[in-house]
C-alpha cells in the first residue's frame, strides 16, 4: 500500500482566488466524506459500527493501526488518533446509538507534518461518522481527563517515526545509556513517562524506575503513594518478562538509595532530600484559572463576524442558540466549542482559529501555560457527556 493512500493532497490556491463560500455546505461535506470513504483505516468494518477503542499512529502521511496490546503506549516524537465509540440511549432500543470522541494526540517532539496530518484526518474521520463525533486536540504535556480515562496506564517514551529512534521494546534495545521512567497517578490513570536520566529529574512524590541494562533499580520517593508503588512493580514486571536481570527496590529513606542518585550523575554535593521536579504531565487542577466559567458567542448576524461575551458565570444549555457557534471556557480546565446546526458557513469555518486566538490571549494576559489547555468541539444534538458536565442542563 502506498504511504499516501487515502490522503487527499489539496491544491494550494491564493486566498483571493479560492472559493470559500462552499465551506460547510452539503457539497463540502460530501467531498470530504468521499475522501474519508477511501481511507483504509476507516473501512475496517468496526469504525462507526461497534463501541470500543481504536488507536492509529501517523507514519509517513499514512494512518497506521496500533495493535490493541500497545494501546496507551505513545512516543513523544509521534502523532496519534484515538477513537472512542460508546452507546448512548437505551441499550438495544430505538433510542440507542453510538456516540464518538476523536482525540488527536500530539507528542512534544512530533513533526509539523505529522501534527497536520493528525488534525486533518481527525476532521476526515468525523466526516466519515457524519459529523456525530466530538473532536479533541490533546497535547502530551496536558491530556484532558476524558483522554486519560481511556487508558488504565499511559506510557510515554522518547523517540518517534521521524526521529530515527527505533520503536522496539526496552529488552531488545542495546543498553547504551540508562533509561529513567517516572511513575505517577493522573486522575484515575497511571502515567509512565520517560524523563532525562539525571538526578535532577527525581521527585520525592513519585516512583522512578532506572534501567541500566544489566540491572533495574526502583527508587521510591518519600511521598509516593501505595498505588504508585504497586504500578511501578507492574512496570518492572513487564520489563523483566523477557529480560532476566536483577531488580532492587529502594525507599528514599534507606541510605542505600544514594546509589540511584550516584548512577544518575549525583556527586557528593547532591542533596539527600528535598528532590523536587515538576511532573511532565499537567493535571486539570493545575490548569484551572481559579476564575468563573465564561461563554462566548461567535456570530455574523450583524454582517460581520464578531466574538463577544455571552455569559460570565455558569452557563446552561438555555444560553446556547443553534444559529451561532459558542465557545465555553471551563474555568481553564478545557475550551469547548459548541456548533449550532444552523450556524453560518463562516462561523463553522472560523471556530478553531477563534478558539486558538482566545487561548493565545489568555497566555498573554496571565503569562501562564494556557496554550496547554485542551480544545474540543461538539455539534448540537451530539453533545458528549464531558461537555454536558461542563454546562448546566
Amino acid at each position: 500500500m502506498a504511504p499516501n493512500q487515502g490522503l487527499v493532497h489539496l491544491k494550494e490556491y491564493d486566498i483571493k482566488d479560492s472559493n470559500v463560500e462552499l465551506i460547510g455546505t452539503d457539497i463540502d461535506h460530501q467531498v470530504k466524506y468521499n475522501s474519508a470513504a477511501t481511507e483504509p483505516a476507516w473501512n475496517d468494518g468496526r469504525v462507526g459500527v461497534e463501541p470500543g477503542l481504536l488507536v492509529w499512529r501517523i507514519e509517513d502521511f499514512a494512518v497506521v493501526p496500533v495493535p490493541p496490546a500497545d494501546y496507551g503506549k505513545f512516543y513523544d516524537g509521534d502523532s496519534y488518533i484515538v477513537l472512542h465509540s460508546y452507546r448512548v440511549g437505551k441499550e438495544g432500543g430505538e433510542a440507542s446509538k453510538l456516540g464518538h470522541d476523536i482525540f488527536f494526540w500530539l507528542g512534544a517532539h512530533t513533526s509539523q507534518d505529522e501534527a497536520g496530518v493528525a488534525a486533518y484526518k481527525t476532521v476526515e474521520l468525523d466526516e466519515f461518522l457524519r459529523g456525530a463525533a466530538t473532536q479533541h486536540r490533546e497535547l502530551q504535556g496536558s491530556p484532558s481527563d476524558e483522554f486519560a480515562a481511556l487508558f488504565p496506564r499511559i506510557t510515554v517514551r522518547a523517540g518517534g517515526v521521524q526521529s530515527g529512534f527505533r520503536h522496539v521494546e526496552a529488552d531488545k534495545r542495546e543498553a547504551v545509556a540508562p533509561t529513567l521512567l517516572r511513575v505517577f497517578t493522573h486522575g484515575r490513570s497511571v502515567v509512565v513517562h520517560e524523563v532525562e536520566p539525571a538526578w535532577q529529574s527525581l521527585d520525592e512524590g513519585d516512583v522512578f524506575v532506572l534501567d541500566v541494562g544489566d540491572k533495574i533499580w526502583v527508587w521510591q520517593g518519600a511521598g509516593c503513594s501505595p498505588m504508585e508503588k504497586a504500578k511501578a512493580a507492574q512496570v518492572v514486571h513487564d520489563m523483566t518478562l523477557a529480560k532476566h536481570v536483577d531488580v532492587e527496590v529502594l525507599a528514599q529513606a534507606e541510605s542505600r538509595s544514594r546509589l540511584v542518585v550516584s548512577l544518575l550523575g549525583g556527586k557528593d554535593d547532591a542533596p539527600h532530600s528535598g528532590f523536587r521536579h515538576a511532573r511532565p504531565v499537567a493535571s486539570a487542577a493545575t490548569r484551572e484559572s481559579g476564575g468563573a466559567k465564561k461563554l462566548f458567542r461567535l456570530s455574523d448576524a450583524s454582517g460581520q463576524l464578531s466574538f463577544s461575551l455571552a455569559k460570565d458565570g455558569q452557563p446552561s444549555q438555555r444560553d446556547l442558540d443553534g444559529n451561532d457557534v459558542f465557545i465555553l471556557d471551563d474555568a481553564g480546565r478545557a475550551i469547548w466549542v459548541w456548533e449550532g446546526n444552523n450556524a453560518s458557513r463562516a462561523e463553522k469555518a472560523s471556530w478553531l482559529k477563534v478558539a486558538q486566538a482566545y487561548v493565545r490571549r489568555l497566555q498573554e494576559d496571565s503569562m501562564s501555560e494556557a496554550y496547554l489547555t485542551p480544545i474540543a468541539k461538539v455539534r448540537e444534538g451530539y453533545e458528549s457527556p464531558a461537555f454536558l458536565r461542563a454546562i448546566a442542563v
